[in-house]
């Protein structure tokens, strides 16, 4: 796969991020917010540390005040080079000095703040005992919607990475199936996800015959067979943003049986995917790909939620679950994939990911979701 790289995210962009976050904070009654190195991080600043470790590294957003940075020394000359090091103030902190002292200087005694998901408990700890009066909140309960909205060049570069996903599926369906390991179809799979501009591969799910009844199988040494349905489920990061797609395909001709459940589940992402609209709560998607599976008479096989968001992760808010009432907004990207498995048998999962326009939805996985047969 080729092209012109995309172009990277300016100062600019990111400080519009921490703007729109603090903003957020201050609307969602928090004081700001503590982001420590994750993909939150990333998403605001553009900043990973080269290595992540006991010493303190902490984004303070503060409604209207200007971004600090709270960084050890040894590691302030790298975070100067960050892509948002322009609009931030960086605050270093030496070695036998107290980091939570620091950041207690920038923080309301008495605040209340949403801190990113991944911060260590020794950190947080840290920061109570410096300053006992603030509570905290965890930004996916605080702030689920933080990254859930895309702007077009997240959307341009989520496009680009499910085309390569897309691409490693076209070429892995030429690969022999019978008579080789779960786990060279699966190295096959990063490979491939890696030569069509992958830089990290987080999963290459390759489920054959009665392990494809378990949606989140580890791959093993089970050697495929003839008759096997395969359930394929696969993604990264590519230039930082998601990939996530599964087909399902069967080595040589299916079953009557097989073939109506693949149709099933086929009919069910449809549904979902014709749900997507702005305004819709999530949990719609969920009912309306879930109803095809129960009328079906497969209800109780359908065993995990209808999709979960996609940005710099490849899970994230939104979840298209039952009870959740966010309404779908333009720009949001999530997965749809509904499954049907049967234990001890066969399963099938489909899955694209989609993201809302102005009067619909847009897949950006586009290879077919009819049944392939493999060899």
């Amino acid at each position: 796969m080729t092209g012109t790289a995309p172009a990277p995210f300016t100062a600019d962009d990111y400080k519009a991020r921490m703007e729109r976050a603090a903003r957020a904070a201050a609307d969602a009654g928090l004081s700001g917010l503590l982001v420590a190195p994750g993909p939150d991080l990333v998403w605001l600043t553009g900043y990973t540390p080269t290595a992540v470790t006991e010493r303190l590294t902490l984004l303070v957003l503060t409604p209207g005040q200007d971004p600090v940075l709270v960084v050890p020394t040894l590691e302030a000359p790298d975070a100067a080079r960050a892509p948002a090091a322009p609009a931030l103030t960086l605050r270093d902190w030496t070695d036998g000095k107290d980091p939570y002292a620091t950041t207690a200087a920038l923080l309301d005694a008495r605040g209340r703040y949403g801190i990113s998901d991944n911060t260590w408990a020794m950190h947080l700890l840290g920061l109570q005992t410096s300053l006992p009066g603030t509570g905290y909140a965890s930004l996916t309960h605080a702030l689920p919607m933080l990254r859930a909205v895309k702007d077009a060049a997240e959307l341009e570069l989520l496009a680009a990475a499910g085309a390569a996903a897309d691409a490693a599926f076209e070429e892995i369906r030429g690969v022999p199936f019978a008579g080789r390991r779960e786990a060279d179809v699966a190295a096959d799979l990063a490979d491939l996800l890696r030569r069509f501009g992958h830089s990290q591969v987080d999963f290459t799910i390759v489920a054959s015959g009665p392990n494809a009844a378990n949606p989140h199988h580890e791959i093993g040494e089970r050697v495929i067979e003839r008759g096997d349905m395969v359930v394929l489920d696969f993604g990264g990061l590519r230039d930082g943003y998601g990939s996530d797609t599964s087909r399902t395909v069967h080595v040589g001709g299916p079953t009557d049986e097989e073939r109506r459940v693949h149709d099933i589940v086929r009919e069910a992402q449809e549904a979902g995917f014709r749900a997507v609209r702005p305004g819709a709560a999530c949990q719609d998607v969920d009912r309306a790909a879930r109803a095809v599976i129960a009328d079906a008479g497969y209800g109780e096989y359908f065993i995990h939620r209808t999709g979960h968001g996609i940005g710099v992760t490849t899970h994230e808010p939104p979840y298209m679950i039952e009870g959740e009432e966010q309404p779908l907004v333009p720009g949001m990207c999530f997965s749809v994939e509904p499954g049907i498995y049967l234990p001890g048998r066969f399963g099938v999962r489909i899955e694209d990911i989609v993201t809302v326009t102005e009067d619909g939805g847009r897949r950006l996985n586009n290879t077919t979701r009819e049944m392939v047969i493999v060899d």
